[in-house]
């Protein structure tokens, strides 16, 4: 089944850990997903949280869209934008692992090790040819595709990574026992017991 604009609909804290395991194709490379953090509208840490700007526009856009940014003006990061429009709340993608296009993969990230090729949202931009070109284009229509997942994971959830604001947070959702996370994971609780306060959407991390 594929994901569309009404499962992003709702509060970023559902949403985030809802995307484990879900894969993520773009053209029809990619896979299932395996660390995201959540980024909502009154996190300090968050792009929007000091307004709208040209930059961050797609975040107070429709929700199912994805927003793209240069993270220090060197990497793509992708993220997805949750809950109603006008609300700057969204989940970073960090890592998938990668089962579909491996090679093309690896001739855009330019090694072998399957680990590294999408372990941080640089590198899964890169891996995946994501660019400011895919800055606001629906999650629900190429060259984008989200396929729910057919088992529940093992989540673990844990702080943010590259933030200095907010940095406290457990936000950051894992596929338990996963290799192709972008930074070891350690499990703090599951996504069900763990903490779900509210906040907004944002900082990268490599």
């Amino acid at each position: 089944m594929k994901l569309g604009k009404d499962f992003f609909a709702r509060s970023v804290h559902e949403v985030a850990p809802g995307l484990i395991g879900v894969t993520l194709l773009v053209d029809g490379v990619g896979g299932p997903i395996v660390e995201v953090e959540a980024y909502d509208h009154e996190d300090p840490a968050a792009h929007g949280y000091r307004g709208k700007t040209m930059r961050n526009e797609s975040m107070f856009g429709p929700p199912g869209r994805a927003y793209v940014y240069r993270s220090y003006g060197v990497h793509w990061c992708l993220n997805f934008v949750c809950e109603q429009e006008g609300v700057a709340s969204a989940v970073l993608i960090r890592a998938l692992e990668p089962v579909h296009g491996i090679d093309v993969m690896r001739e855009r990230r330019g090694l072998d090790d399957l680990r590294l090729l999408c372990a941080g949202p640089g590198r899964l931009c890169q891996a995946l040819g994501i660019t400011g070109e895919h800055d606001g284009l629906p999650l629900d229509e190429p060259p984008f595709e989200l396929l729910a997942r057919e088992t529940e994971p093992d989540i673990v959830v844990g702080p943010r990574i590259g933030i200095t604001q907010a940095a406290d947070r457990p936000w950051r959702y894992g596929l338990a026992g996963s290799p192709f996370l972008s930074r070891r994971l350690r499990p703090a609780g599951s996504a069900s017991r763990g903490r779900r306060p509210r906040g907004r959407p944002g900082a990268p991390g490599e």
